[in-house]
């Protein structure tokens, strides 16, 4: 009573306790404002029951190595029973030292940074956020309130993290954390953390790799180890001595760990970057295409992008690598070579017709021409520079550049498309769509059509056999006009029209020596619509064209057809459809949708037709247009093949066959008006061959894929043996020398 009496006598104590007063009441009422939802739902025990968090869906390879994901967060979830002990020792005794004890909110460590951090100004000791308030934090996010924003967000994951504690487990709560919890590069989750900055799982972890992401949740942008490696080791001693004060780790086992070196394998999971980033695309177009006919057990439609799913594929990580390598590498080379050839006269010059009408499709020209500019006010504008960032083989930089710039630097760069194949299921182990995703979206193997060149003559010559004419036929090299399509004469490389040689070569030496006059003549004999016929049943289903020019390749066909038809060769005559994905599970494993292989419904040749052509394209490889295979890299491994090349040389490629794998690779300008300076330089045999050559070298130096590399053709028929043994080439005998015409002319049947 005294001392009521003494605050009353004295005015500054009655004020002090009516502020103090006034002060928990107005908290009191914000608080149960809160609680009561006028600043907002606040979830429920009955929601948090419920909750659901986006995830990241996984693209994985046929041995379930991750290659990619889908995802608007980057979070890959773990069960508790995955995490490393010494991963949530390093989590408690850095982040909530007491979390075993409290029951969302730490008390104790409230009245430590009250006392210390706010009247002492103690910066060492520490925060009172608990675990379980950080993952309502990290759930439900903040909202920006005009008053008391901060205040209203910590009652709300006050209300949020007691509400959590009744529902969950502290095994479920650290889960549920450590699944979602930011890490540096907008990443959320460990597992996803893990997989980027050291190429493992969150199960695989050491304990400094886990002190290291740890440390990282102070403060995600400061700590971030791919940018301040040495900041972020102090932070990780930091928190090994914190394992160390409280009885997760001796000080001997502490001292040797922070004398690690950091070892990141950092793995950016960025939709442009990364391994096989063409594929990855192609993959996510195909699963959102197959999803619309599914629905999840709710009724719901899946998302790509959320539901944490996980597409299997075809892909062989560790052959796309190489492949990878060796195309930048060949590519590379081939660039400065391509540049070089035309030197200062080059067409992707601003003055070139070439570079004028590329201008004139820019997005940029049109949308100025449209608004009425002139000629000159488009130019003056498409010359103002800027800085960007410019793709080239030395590495990326910035420069500035104006629109013209750009247009003439990438006018001038070659590209291409690869793609390898199980020639028994048309499953995709390697895909390549372009030299770099980022600056080059459009894919050459699934979108590109191009001329096919002399790639289209085995089919020519499959037609052929399979039609009656025998292997040891013989063919003069010689040109022939076809007056009934406008005087069109075929020839061979550097081959004078009017020039008799009386040489006549047999189909093995003509196929394998890619001989234009003679695969002219060839299809004279069997007929387009037998061709026609043919390659329909082999797979190809684009329209070709019903004219002389087909057997030299007129006709634009994708890779991935191309391939499919390809591998009939040593798939019994059957033609396959390349295809990636296996199966689509949801998160919890089931299985949404699985794929099998396709192949065509009907044998498009004979098993003799098709033992023929493979001698005869093993020749292409042994004494052939692709000769270089033996000669230059040295490659002995069963292959046969088959080089093209387009009129004035627009397009090189390359075909390889062995029993087990079947490659394509093309390389040329996605500018069509652009092609190579000279047929040296831009045929199949120079411009595509050399990237497959590279490829296989390095599979030939993996002992993993013997069973590919060391494969071997079966050994061919009597009957095709017999027929196949003759004089490659044979001249004109006396009599048919002497009535031979300077020129020769024909009509072309067509069938």
């Amino acid at each position: 009573m005294k001392q009521i009496q003494y605050i009353f006598k004295h005015k500054w104590l009655k004020w002090l306790l009516f502020v103090i007063t006034t002060i928990i009441l107005c908290f009191t009422a914000l608080f149960l404002s809160v609680y009561f939802g006028l600043f907002g739902k606040v979830p429920t025990q009955a929601n948090l029951i419920v909750l659901k968090q986006a995830e990241a869906t996984q693209v994985l390879d046929q041995d379930n190595y991750l290659i990619g994901k889908y995802y608007i967060f980057d979070r890959q979830p773990l069960p508790y029973e995955a995490f490393p002990k010494h991963l949530i020792n390093a989590l408690v005794a850095t982040e909530d030292v007491r979390f075993y004890q409290h029951k969302g909110i730490d008390y104790v460590s409230l009245v430590r940074v009250f006392f210390k951090s706010i009247l002492l100004q103690n910066e060492s000791a520490g925060g009172g956020s608990t675990i379980t308030l950080q993952l309502a934090k990290n759930l439900f996010g903040r909202q920006d309130y005009p008053v008391f924003s901060i205040v209203i967000n910590k009652f709300k994951e006050a209300i949020v993290a007691k509400r959590m504690e009744q529902v969950y487990s502290k095994q479920d709560i650290l889960t549920q954390y450590l699944n979602t919890v930011p890490f540096p590069d907008n990443t959320y989750g460990i597992e996803s953390a893990a997989q980027k900055f050291f190429n493992k799982s969150a199960t695989q972890l050491t304990i400094a790799e886990a002190a290291t992401l740890v440390g990282t949740l102070k403060a995600t942008s400061y700590y971030n180890p791919r940018k301040w490696p040495e900041r972020t080791m102090g932070r990780r001693d930091v928190v090994i001595n914190q394992m160390v004060k409280y009885g997760y780790l001796e000080q001997p086992k502490a001292a040797a760990l922070k004398t690690e070196a950091l070892n990141l394998n950092y793995r950016s999971f960025n939709h442009d970057l990364g391994l096989a980033p063409y594929f990855r695309e192609q993959v996510k177009q195909q699963v959102q295409l197959v999803l619309k006919n599914y629905k999840k057990p709710d009724g719901d439609s899946y998302n790509i992008y959320t539901d944490g799913l996980k597409v299997h594929t075809t892909l062989n990580s560790q052959m796309q690598t190489m492949a990878e390598e060796a195309m930048k590498a060949h590519m590379a080379k081939l660039q400065v070579a391509f540049e070089a050839s035309y030197g200062k006269n080059a067409p992707w010059q601003s003055n070139k017709p070439a570079f004028k009408k590329a201008l004139q499709g820019v997005a940029e020209y049109q949308r100025l021409k449209k608004a009425g500019f002139s000629e000159q006010a488009i130019n003056d504008s498409l010359a103002v520079k800027k800085g960007i960032t410019i793709f080239s083989w030395q590495g990326d930089s910035t420069a500035l550049f104006s629109v013209k710039d750009s247009l003439q630097h990438y006018l001038k760069l070659l590209n291409t498309g690869m793609l390898s194949i199980n020639p028994k299921t048309g499953a995709i182990l390697t895909y390549i769509g372009g030299i770099d995703y980022r600056h080059f979206k459009y894919d050459r193997v699934w979108q590109s059509e191009r001329q096919v060149g002399s790639t289209f003559k085995p089919f020519v010559y499959t037609a052929a056999i399979e039609n009656g004419i025998k292997p040891c036929s013989y063919y003069a090299i010689d040109a022939v006009t076809y007056t009934n399509y406008k005087n069109w004469t075929p020839t061979n490389a550097g081959q004078d029209p009017d020039e008799k040689t009386n040489t006549n070569y047999n189909l093995e030496k003509a196929l394998s020596h890619s001989v234009n006059t003679i695969a002219v003549k060839v299809l004279n004999d069997v007929g387009i619509s037998k061709v026609h016929e043919l390659v329909q049943k082999m797979g190809i289903t684009k329209t070709l064209p019903s004219e002389p020019s087909l057997a030299l390749g007129v006709a634009e066909i994708s890779l991935k057809e191309l391939i499919g038809a390809y591998a009939s060769y040593v798939n019994n005559g059957y033609g396959v459809k390349p295809y990636m994905i296996t199966k689509i599970e949801d998160k919890n494993g089931n299985i949404i949708a699985d794929f099998e292989p396709e192949r065509q419904a009907k044998q498009a040749f004979s098993d003799y037709t098709r033992q023929v052509l493979l001698e005869m394209m093993q020749e292409t490889v042994n004494s052939g247009t692709a000769s270089r295979l033996r000669t230059t890299y040295n490659l002995t491994n069963a292959i046969a093949g088959k080089t093209g090349t387009t009129q004035d040389n627009k397009d090189g490629w390359f075909v390889a066959i062995t029993p087990q794998l079947v490659t394509i690779t093309w390389v040329g300008n996605d500018n069509y008006n652009i092609g190579f300076k000279t047929t040296a330089l831009g045929q199949g045999a120079n411009s595509a061959l050399p990237m497959f050559a590279r490829f296989y070298q390095k599979l030939n130096a993996d002992a993993a894929f013997n069973a590919i590399t060391k494969s071997t053709f079966e050994t061919p028929s009597n009957d095709v043996l017999n027929d196949l043994d003759c004089k490659l080439e044979k001249e004109d005998g006396f009599f048919k020398k002497l009535f031979k015409r300077r020129k020769k002319e024909a009509k072309f049947k067509g069938d």
